[in-house]
């Protein structure tokens, strides 16, 4: 399964970024960079939870990070 984060910068300055194939991860951040980390982080565990309450069955994932510079 693969999941994108959509992200733009709002009139106000924020950035939101969300997933949108997970309803409800949606996130805002001071930076792109910052709104699409916490909309990561908030999907990761959108689908933990899924797991652990059995609303979901287990897949096959793959995970990369960048590394820090």
């Amino acid at each position: 399964m693969n999941f994108s984060i959509e992200c733009e910068e709002e009139v106000d300055g924020r950035w939101i970024a969300e997933v949108p194939q997970l309803p409800g991860v949606l996130c805002y951040g001071k930076t792109a960079d910052d709104a699409m980390a916490k909309a990561e982080v908030l999907a990761l565990r959108a689908m933990a939870e899924r797991l652990e309450q059995n609303e979901s069955r287990p897949v096959e994932i793959s995970i990369s990070l960048p590394l820090a510079a």
